[in-house]
This record gives C-alpha cells, structure tokens and sequence, in this order.
C-alpha cells in the first residue's frame, strides 16, 4: 500500500496515534505456518515490485522500530533514542545511522542457507580432509544466530511471572527457540514461492553477450528524460526488474537478471534542424563479482581435490562451480534480451 501511495506522488508521514494491529499465534506450529506465510508474501511482492529489492531478495529499508522483546542485532553500541530537548529533536535516523548489514547477516534467511552449505562441506572432509576447513567456518555460522537468539529473549518481559524461576527461563528459552525459528520458517516460504537467490528475470533468449550500440533516426522532438521514461514504462509493462542510474553514474537504466547478472543501458539524443533526432543507444551485460569469485574459488577447490583423488569432492565441488557460471549467461542473456527487444520496439515506434 505504501509503495502504491508514493508511486502516486503521495507523501507517507509520521503520526504518533497510528496503530498497527497483530494477531499473536497461540502456538509453535501455527507461528511457523505465520512465518512461513511472510516469507511467501515477501516473494510475491519481489515479483510485483522487483526494483524495490536488492540482488539478494531482501527489500531496502531504513526504519526504526523500539520496544522490549524486539530482536537485538548484535553488535558493541547500545541502542538510544535520541529525542532532543522537551523531546522537539527530529527523527532518529539523523542522528544514529542505521545498523550495518553485518549486524543483519544472521537474521536473514539466507544465513542458515549458507549454514547449510558449510554443513556439507564440513560433511564433505570425511572424504577429503582438506574441507575441515570448513568446520570452523560453520560452527562459526551457527554462533551468532544463537547469541542473537538469546539476547533478544532476554531482553523480553514476562509481568505475569516471578524474576528468577524456572517459569521464566522456560520462557525465555521458548523466545529465544521462536526467534531462532523465525527466518528458517522465512526461508521456507521464500524458496516454495521462488525467491530464491539463483532466481532469474525475464525469459532466456538468444542475445549478444557484449556490448551492442544503435542508432534511431527520428523525426519528431521529445527529450532526453521523457524518453528513458517511456523505456522504463515499457520495460516495466514487460516485468523487468528496472533501476535508474544515479546522478554519477555512467548508465541510465538496469535491467536486473538476477544476483549474478544484468544488463545496463545508456542513451543520447542529437538534436536536428526541423525537430528531428538523433537517438544514439548503448547496452551490454553487467556481471557483479560474486559470481565469478565464487565459481573460481570453488573451481580451484575442486582442482586441488583432483590432484588428491579425491572424486567425491570433485564432483561436488565442480558443481558447485559450474552452477554460478551457467547463472551468469542466463541472468545476463536475459537483461540483455530485454533490453534487446524494448530497443527494437522503441526503433518501431519511430519508424
């Protein structure tokens, strides 16, 4: 709703009397069933508003939420609310920047995704011992969802039960179990629901993987701005994941593939005499680095593994290379596909 509003040209406010009513499930399997619930909601708004998410899937937010029983990033700095003199002081985002994506990492769905892939590598050294490596690395990963888990249960407050009895540890482990609980169930329903971090916009189609440039002729005048508008309009009509470059940047539009690759555009206009333009278009493939150092460092773990003989974990581990790779062309084909046919409709709709 919010971000139907603003789409509008609405303006959301702060408004100290707004209450948000929340209905509190009475037991552990019907909070999952909620949690699971969310995480399915949360991919079906990344397929409706796909610029508002970031490569991995999470949405871009800033906000501020208080109260006991919240969860409890971890981190050195305490939280403070700042609210000035006689409370007249603004927002609190200028005065505390907003917490790290470190301090976020364990919350997210995707950490116990990566938890479980150190799990298997950790499996994986039975056959090659060289993988042990990897047994620090995930019990590393299980530590800090667990501490947050328990900092957050202990900073909840039970009225109805005496400081310290049995009863309030009891709830206070169940707490700490219900938020250590909440983004596995999260991931649950983001993966049945597709959002998934190898997920992929848009349809294969065969497209140049380098960089492709055109020129249109046209002969009626319109600027610069209200034509990467209606690219942008037709690029969205087609469920691309669309974003605008920024002031310093050198494209005008990108069209998401995917986390592991996209495609940007760049557009000029000469003008002529009579009102007549020069369009002039440049597109190519965008692959952020994560793909290919992921597929490198697994693809030299696998050569290592070979020289040992170790075809298990070759197996495994070359897989595991691979699948990044073929993410990359896909993701990248895609954008580029994308964008070749919203050119081409443009040319069409000048000619």
């Amino acid at each position: 709703m919010c971000w139907r509003l603003q789409e509008r040209g609405w303006t959301i406010g702060f408004h100290p009397a707004a209450m948000v009513w929340h209905h509190r499930r009475n037991s552990i399997r019907n909070y999952w069933k909620q949690q699971i619930g969310y995480g399915r909601a949360e991919a079906m708004l990344e397929r409706k508003w796909p610029e508002k998410y970031n490569g991995p899937g999470h949405v871009r937010w800033a906000g501020r939420m208080y109260g006991p029983g919240l969860t409890r990033l971890l981190g050195w700095r305490r939280p403070r609310i700042y609210h000035g003199q006689w409370g007249r002081a603004p927002f609190q985002s200028l005065y505390e920047p907003a917490p790290s994506l470190v301090a976020f990492l364990p919350q997210m769905p995707e950490w116990h995704l990566m938890t479980a892939t150190l799990g298997a590598m950790a499996g994986l050294s039975v056959v090659w011992s060289p993988l042990r490596l990897a047994v620090p690395l995930f019990v590393g990963a299980i530590v800090p969802p667990i501490a947050q888990s328990w900092l957050s249960a202990a900073g909840a407050c039970f009225p109805d039960v005496p400081r310290p009895s049995l009863a309030c540890l009891g709830r206070r482990l169940l707490t700490a179990a219900l938020h250590l609980l909440q983004p596995i169930a999260r991931l649950r329903g983001r993966l049945k629901e597709g959002l998934t971090p190898w997920r992929r916009h848009g349809t294969v189609r065969r497209a140049p993987l380098r960089t492709v440039a055109t020129a249109i002729w046209s002969e009626r005048w319109v600027s610069q701005d209200e034509r990467l508008v209606a690219l942008e309009r037709r690029l969205k009509a087609e469920s691309a994941c669309v974003l605008c470059g920024d002031v310093h940047d050198g494209w005008d539009l990108e069209v998401r593939g995917g986390m592991l690759g996209a495609a940007r555009l760049l557009l000029g206009v000469e003008d002529h005499p009579g009102g007549k333009q020069l369009i002039r278009v440049r597109w190519w493939p965008k692959i952020p680095v994560r793909g290919p150092l992921l597929a490198l460092a697994l693809g030299g773990a696998a050569a290592v593994a070979a020289q040992a003989h170790a075809w298990l974990a070759v197996a495994a581990l070359g897989i595991g290379a691979v699948l990044p790779l073929v993410q990359i062309v896909e993701q990248c084909m895609a954008a580029m596909a994308t964008l070749q046919r919203a050119v081409g409709l443009l040319r069409d709709g000048e000619g």
